[in-house]
């Protein structure tokens, strides 16, 4: 018998994989994971088949495609007047999570404390655990999920290293404020303090708000991993194409990971993507796309007796079922899908401590007919 000690004693499969395993078994309506059940712009598709006429079928450039690099450092420049190197400052990566991690093991040494938002992406904990890094958290609490940073400030130690921020947030659609990011200045200044900035929805914001990047704000910028992802921006969630902005001193040690766990990424779909967002009007009604299907699942579920949150960005929409039941929201989530025939997510799955505040949260990244037909079923509960 082999002995094998595991260096992630306390986690399992995701509840990602779960609830979505539990869907197709009960043939429910899949609300859970967050990804489209729609195709991506046929364009996109053939200009990956070009690519791969075109002979991208080797190896890239370990930091990304040089052309893809520079139609990024250009993306960005035009929304947030911020210019990144191409060439020192912006690497491209196996999608969202990836850059996460990477960034994380860039600089996470054994005792250092991260802290995270909770609810949270359920990959940041657990990298850090990996690391030997502790997690300091901070929990959130609906309705609003709004941050107190005076608390903030009081998880501070001399083994703070870095803060994780998420925002428009996953799993609240909650977004950061210019208040928020003036008080987080307020806070690493005069720290070595650094940022990972998930930032995956970034063009997923609604009701006129504008993004508050940490790019916007040089103090933070100067401190700050970047996190963006391709699947959210071009319904491509298969793809797992995303990238890293940072200044030249942190992006020269990101790569220094990067190089020995993926090396380098999709050369077809890297050109492809290129090609694509070189227009910006390919990518720049994507808020307004999901807002009308914010708004339309919002009006559907208007007439069912949950109780819905807030939603200002992401392509999720949280909804208290206090009002209904007192189980706990695993297995409300459960008896949804086997009863009622729709999966979603319990966002107690978010918080290190389960701490439930009976919320679920929906994925409406989905075809309007998905939407209603999900809906009819939700009425019923």
């Amino acid at each position: 018998m082999l002995n094998i000690q595991s260096k992630l004693p306390g986690v399992s499969t995701t509840i990602f994989s779960v609830m979505s395993k539990l869907a197709a078994e009960n043939n429910a309506i899949n609300l859970s994971q967050g990804f489209p059940d729609y195709p991506c712009d046929p364009k996109l598709t053939e200009l990956v088949e070009k690519a791969m006429r075109d002979g991208y079928n080797q190896y890239a450039p370990m930091p990304g495609n040089n052309f893809l690099k520079e139609t990024i450092a250009q993306k960005v420049e035009n929304l947030y007047n911020v210019k990144y190197n191409p060439d020192t400052e912006i690497t491209v990566t196996a999608g969202g999570t990836q850059a996460i991690f990477t960034a994380l093991t860039t600089i996470i040494n054994p005792g250092d404390e991260v802290i995270i938002f909770e609810p949270a992406y359920d990959s940041y904990a657990p990298t850090i655990k990996l690391l030997g890094g502790l997690v300091k958290t901070y929990e959130l609490a609906p309705p609003n999920y709004a941050i107190d940073w005076d608390m903030v400030k009081k998880l501070f130690t001399s083994s703070t290293r870095m803060i994780i921020l998420n925002s428009p947030q996953n799993p609240t659609g909650s977004i950061l404020s210019e208040d928020d990011m003036k008080s987080l200045i307020k806070l690493v200044s005069g720290t070595d303090i650094l940022i990972l900035s998930d930032e995956v929805y970034e063009h997923l914001i609604y009701d006129e708000q504008k993004h508050k990047s940490v790019m916007l704000f040089p103090e933070l910028r100067e401190r700050s991993f970047v996190i963006a992802s391709f699947g959210k921006l071009l319904h491509a969630t298969g793809w797992k194409l995303g990238y890293c902005l940072a200044p030249e001193k942190l992006t020269k040690e990101f790569r220094k990971v990067h190089q020995f766990n993926v090396f380098s990424v999709n050369s077809p779909m890297q050109q492809a993507i290129a090609e694509y967002i070189k227009e910006p009007n390919n990518y720049n009604g994507i808020a307004t796309f999901f807002e009308k299907k914010r708004d339309y699942f919002r009006k559907l579920l208007a007439e069912s007796r949950f109780d819905l949150l807030p939603c200002r960005g992401s392509y999720f929409q949280c909804a208290s079922y206090s009002k209904i039941s007192d189980e706990k929201d695993t297995d409300f989530s459960i008896r949804l899908i086997k009863e009622f025939g729709v999966a979603t997510i319990p966002v107690s799955a978010f918080y290190q401590k389960a701490t439930d505040y009976k919320i679920i949260r929906f994925c409406f990244a989905k075809e309007n007919s998905t939407l209603a037909l999900a809906a009819e079923k939700l009425k019923n509960v």
